[in-house]
């Protein structure tokens, strides 16, 4: 089966929403594109003296509610229609959550594993000077992805300040700490990631505590998703990476875990796992909760057939496509979006951005208090709307909120010339 197409799957969830919206299909359509897309060639020199050039591209898909938001990634795998879906999610992630910015998402082909540090730091400054005419603290404000984080970010931050002979810690967001950065915005994806977790179980009448749990995903977003729901008192009892998956019916000390996979760079190979096996199989696990924290189209309509989870939180950016999620509808497992989900991390890159205007530092205590308030509210508009329109899954109501929140925005300004 061809995997499916992130920016099909993307305009076809809006078209979903757009059912039980009173929208015209003009503005519908309007919404399932990207306003402009930047596609560059860099050339870098690397530490040989030779010059190898890099595909990169930088998507902003709607700005109605304010600066185009979102992340940048280093991977092998970034494509033109990757970055635009994934920009496009962003536009309507930020509307669930109500926090005024819009969507961007940008990518560099490559492979980080191959480059040494001063090679990617080059390649890093050159794709942030082609992108210095588009970003902007009130423009366009990129954040880490895949394979990308803190160092990046600084660099990024950087260059823009040099290029433009200016201070202007909001034009990028995900920074270290001492270069303007957020507490709490390491765990923040994987915080709300528990938080949705946390409210679906509660919706749903049931409890958390003593619930078995398998976690896609070890890095950043699953590990800490898993660390938090442990903490709730559920039995995270598998979770995986790209080496494979492990299980113990009696749960992982998460946290041991992911130190096992600090220290050997994987989780396969750990002594506490009675067995081995791999992704596909994790994501077919009879348990109560599902969490898939790795790439897009994880899940598709074949495999969905076999997902024998009650529960699915989604921790990665579009890891059912939309195929699988009609299946599961369809046999009755809940779903959490990914644009409610995981947004944890826009969120306090949000509060970075205003801690960075304000020139004043949160404690760590407030960002996760902030960020409770706001997953928790977006939880109860998404299951209003789920409620009210009567829409066939959560994550429709989802993009029912969302939708309506960019086309109240759009309204409202007017449309010129």
């Amino acid at each position: 089966m061809p995997e499916a197409n992130p920016f099909e799957s993307l305009q076809e969830q809006i078209g979903d929403a757009g059912e039980f919206l009173d929208v015209g299909d003009d503005v519908l359509e309007r919404l399932k594109h990207p306003e402009r897309v930047l596609e560059t060639t860099l050339s870098v020199e690397m530490d040989d003296g030779t010059i190898e050039t890099f595909k990169a591209f930088r998507s902003q898909f709607n700005g109605d509610r304010g600066p185009y938001k979102g992340g940048i990634r280093y991977h092998p795998g970034v494509t033109r229609d990757e970055v635009k879906a994934l920009s496009g999610w962003m536009v309507y992630k930020t509307s669930v959550v109500d926090i005024p910015y819009g969507g961007g998402k940008g990518g560099i082909v490559i492979d980080p594993s191959e480059y040494s540090e001063g090679e990617l730091e080059r390649i890093t400054r050159a794709f942030a000077a082609e992108l210095r005419p588009f970003i902007g603290e009130d423009k366009d404000v990129p954040a880490p992805d895949v394979n990308t984080g803190q160092r990046e970010m600084n660099w990024i931050k950087d260059t823009y300040e040099t290029l433009e002979n200016t201070t202007a810690p909001g034009v990028i967001t995900g920074k270290a700490l001492e270069n303007g950065g957020s507490e709490g915005r390491v765990e923040a994806t994987g915080r709300s990631t528990m938080f949705a977790a946390r409210e679906i179980f509660d919706y749903l009448d049931r409890d958390l505590e003593g619930a078995t749990v398998a976690v896609q995903g070890y890095g950043n977003a699953g590990s800490v998703a898993a660390k938090l729901i442990d903490d709730q008192g559920a039995d995270v009892v598998a979770v995986s990476d790209s080496s494979g998956a492990i299980h113990n019916p009696d749960g992982f000390d998460t946290r041991a875990v992911k130190d096992f996979k600090n220290e050997t760079g994987s989780v396969t190979g750990y002594d506490e796992a009675t067995e081995e096996f791999s992704n596909g199989d994790l994501l077919t696990m009879d348990v109560d909760l599902l969490v898939p924290a790795a790439l897009e189209n994880a899940v598709d309509e074949d495999l969905a057939r076999d997902v024998e989870a009650d529960v699915v939180v989604e921790a990665a950016n579009g890891p059912l496509t939309p195929d699988a999620d009609d299946v599961l509808t369809e046999r009755g497992v809940t779903v959490v979006p990914d644009i409610l989900a995981n947004a944890g991390g826009v969120t306090v890159s949000y509060f970075e951005w205003v801690q960075n205007r304000q020139r004043f530092q949160w404690t760590e205590e407030r960002v996760n208090e902030e960020l409770e308030a706001v997953i928790t509210d977006a939880f109860d508009a998404m299951t209003d709307a789920h409620e009210d329109a009567g829409t066939p899954n959560l994550r429709t109501a989802a993009y029912v909120v969302a939708v309506q929140r960019v086309v109240d925005a759009y309204d409202g300004s007017g449309s010129w010339p």
